[in-house]
């Protein structure tokens, strides 16, 4: 079946400097796939070009034909530390302002409503319908965040560190809930965390100036040394630790 997204020789950056160089990659219905990498690596520069907002200084990001129609063919669920609290928004207008991201003969503004009430009561956060972003807690601006890049139906649903600043217990609900959604659209998150991610993604991408796809959840410290990629495999047990290479 013809990939979702179909990323090509891709090269992109800032000010004609390169962050990302010859990267190949496909992104299929279902995909579940985990975005890692160190610090400066280019997983945001990724993003942003699959999202649009880079364009490429060689090669090119195709898009399957039947998501190519929409205005924005993809959901995102960006970090909660670059949003802005002070902005003077209810929840509810965080999420309906999801459906820019659809056409605009798509929906009327009743069902458009109904849609978000729903998302919120599907969230388990319908009691905070009216309450400004600046007074939420970190798990309660993932949920929002969640929902409206929900309210497009997205094919592809991609998620920025979302287990940033959230307690251990909203994490677990929310990929809980991403296996959920799983099922009928593609995921594609970026997280720190390998040791958690692994747990429930079926494929990894080690991001580091470049690109190594893994085609398995299961990744070893060799292997991540093998791509180049600067992360450390978070060990989880009945004593969960970290194991760190030697560092000056």
């Amino acid at each position: 079946m013809e990939p979702l997204i179909k990323i090509q020789n891709l090269t992109v950056g800032y000010d004609k400097n390169p962050v990302l160089e010859n990267v190949n990659l496909e992104i299929n219905e279902n995909d579940f796939m985990g975005v890692i990498g160190p610090n400066g690596g280019g997983k945001t520069t990724l993003l942003k070009a699959m999202l649009g907002l880079l364009k490429p200084t060689s090669g090119k990001i195709i898009f399957r034909s039947d998501i190519n129609v929409r205005k924005k063919p993809i959901g995102y669920l960006p970090q909660v530390r670059h949003i802005d609290r002070k902005f003077p928004i209810t929840v509810f207008d965080v999420v309906r302002s999801g459906s820019l991201m659809q056409s605009q003969t798509e929906l009327n503004a009743s069902e458009i409503k109904q849609k978000v009430e729903k998302l919120l009561f599907n969230m388990g956060i319908s009691n905070i319908h009216d309450k400004a972003i600046g007074d939420l807690s970190g798990g309660q601006m993932q949920r929002v965040f969640l929902c409206r890049a929900l309210l497009s139906d997205p094919k592809i649903l991609i998620l920025d560190e979302p287990d940033t600043f959230v307690d251990n217990r909203f994490e677990g609900e929310l990929y809980r809930h991403l296996s959920y959604l799983n099922k009928r659209m593609a995921i594609v998150l970026v997280s720190h965390d390998l040791g958690t991610i692994s747990t429930y993604v079926k494929t990894i991408a080690c991001v580091n100036g470049t690109l190594h796809y893994h085609p398995d959840s299961k990744i070893t410290q060799d292997q991540l040394n093998e791509y180049n990629c600067q992360v450390q495999i978070i060990k989880h047990g009945d004593i969960p630790h970290a194991i760190l290479q030697q560092h000056r």
